[in-house]
């Protein structure tokens, strides 16, 4: 297979962590198929000049339009805000692009739909950026669920919860802005834990939430954002979209949920987490230790030493033959990245789909919309199962 030409859209955090990926993949697993850096865009022109240089791309431009239609370019890595991801991403796609997608998909269920049909038209493979869905750890939990390890699933407790959105004086980024993200920590951190859920429960029948903002206003930024990095000014901004959201789920198996997120909890930095609990045993995970899983198998309660054991990542789990030579010796979140492209990358080699595709992010949007409707009614909202 030919090498391919990526076009990367977005110099930001996330940009820099893709270009980290492409890199290393090919050190790390072996790149299923060779990719290029090509070409890096930003609509300004010195973030762009400058990424070019850093992350190792051969050109940099300023409209995406042009670079999306030209012939030389066969994967589009989009990294932008989430307002611009659905026109991108549509243009991409009928440009006959192969497409991994920041997440969220997009701003709307109806964007999503229409990426995807655009997408399914042109055959192109689609990915979204769930990255730690590609965990090794929550491999092997999958790994455990559908080898009947737990029995049946019973109940998921799930949360995200960060806090650099806690310091009422942080500055109003994009984020922060529906017009620009769409929703706000839902949409930002709490669409993983939803894709987790969707993975390793399955499909969600119905969801009844509570949405909060706890802080009205914020101070306008003075200057560029990286990141959540950034200088504040003396003048405020509304802020529009959800800081909180606590969410109980009916899923389609019978089993029973919920998932709490938020961007306002001090001493939380990053803490994505999990507990399954089934008919047979439980599992549980925490990206604060993200090399490990722990578990427990009612098969050991007899047991004078029967309780929660861990499990560390390595040579006898998921991606462990590529990873490590002995167990425990660890990895974080570029690795995790990096298996992301590597399975991205794969499925373009191997002409198949991808995984969470652009028809997994159409069932995530609905799962989003119905949380933040139910924020309003506070009543079940049904989720649409509809094919896409």
């Amino acid at each position: 297979m030919k090498p391919l030409n990526v076009a990367l859209i977005g110099t930001g955090f996330m940009g820099k962590a893709h270009s980290i990926a492409t890199a290393v993949v090919p050190i790390l697993f072996g790149a299923p198929v060779e990719v290029v850096r090509k070409v890096v865009v930003d609509i300004d022109e010195e973030l762009a000049r400058n990424a070019a240089k850093t992350y190792g791309f051969e050109e940099y431009a300023t409209d995406w339009r042009e670079v999306v239609n030209r012939p030389d370019i066969d994967i589009i890595d989009i990294c932008t805000p989430n307002d611009t991801h659905a026109p991108i991403g549509i243009a991409a796609a009928k440009a006959g692009k192969h497409i991994l997608c920041e997440k969220p998909m997009s701003m709307t269920v109806a964007e999503a739909e229409e990426m995807q049909a655009e997408a399914r038209k042109t055959g192109v493979v689609t990915m979204l950026s769930y990255n730690y869905r590609h965990t090794p750890a929550i491999q092997m939990a999958k790994r455990l669920i559908e080898d009947g390890r737990i029995g049946k699933i019973l109940t998921f407790r799930g949360h995200y919860l960060q806090d650099w959105g806690a310091d009422p004086m942080a500055p109003l980024s994009w984020r922060f802005n529906k017009a620009k993200a769409g929703s706000g920590t839902l949409g930002d951190i709490g669409t993983h834990i939803v894709d987790a859920a969707r993975m390793l429960v399955g499909e969600f029948e119905a969801v009844n939430s509570i949405v909060k903002t706890f802080v009205p206003e914020r101070p306008l930024p003075s200057g560029r954002f990286f990141g959540q990095r950034g200088e504040a000014s003396s003048e405020m901004g509304k802020v529009d979209v959800d800081d909180a959201a606590l969410t109980m789920i009916q899923f389609n198996n019978g089993a029973y949920g919920t998932i709490e997120v938020t961007r306002n909890a001090w001493g939380h930095h990053n803490q994505l987490g999990f507990e399954i609990h089934g008919t047979l045993g439980s599992i549980a995970f925490d990206y604060q230790r993200l090399n490990e899983l722990r578990v427990a198998f009612g098969e050991d309660a007899k047991s004078d030493t029967f309780g929660w054991r861990t499990v560390y990542s390595g040579p006898n789990q998921p991606y462990g033959d590529l990873l490590w030579p002995i167990a425990g010796m660890g990895q974080g979140y570029i690795d995790v990245k990096s298996l992301e492209w590597y399975n991205f990358l794969k499925a373009i080699a191997e002409k198949r789909e991808a995984a969470p595709n652009f028809a997994d992010g159409v069932q995530i949007e609905r799962i989003a919309e119905a949380i933040l409707k139910s924020g309003e009614t506070r009543q079940w909202e049904k989720i649409d199962q509809s094919a896409v």
